[in-house]
């Protein structure tokens, strides 16, 4: 199994309706793959891991380098992997209140726990560099 984290930037900004569609959109496809992880999204700005079988993170890795949505993708992290860190796909985002979010599968309150929350003993580098981007990305 293969981990990878990447970051880029959106090619704009995204609006509350379409990161709630991509969402929608996104997470039953990636399990329909095998693929867990997390995307976090604030302002413009990307950080995503995606965990799964080694073909398929890498042929998803290479959709997501040409996708146009995307611009300064840049690989942080490729690591095969015994165990995955994060079991389901999940995205989290400021853009959206948490009141917008109650009945939505797959939403992660990561980017507004305190920075001191963590997985301690489990902050492998993939969730380390998450962690980053939570306490980093204004």
């Amino acid at each position: 199994m293969l981990s990878i984290t990447y970051v880029s930037t959106a090619d704009r900004l995204l609006t509350k309706p379409e990161l709630l569609s991509m969402l929608a959109a996104i997470r039953p496809r990636n399990e329909a793959l095998g693929l867990s992880g997390m995307l976090l999204y604030r302002g413009g700005n990307i950080i995503q891991t995606i965990e799964g079988p080694d073909e398929v993170v890498d042929a998803t890795y290479a959709k997501i380098e040409k996708d146009a949505r995307h611009k300064g993708v840049l690989l942080l992290l490729r690591d095969p992997v015994e165990e995955r860190l994060f079991p389901d796909w999940s995205m989290g985002f400021h853009e959206v209140s948490a009141g917008d979010l109650a009945e939505v599968d797959g939403y992660t309150e990561f980017l507004r726990r305190p920075a001191t929350a963590s997985l301690g003993d489990r902050a492998a580098p993939a969730y380390r560099l998450l962690e980053l981007f939570r306490e980093n990305m204004r």
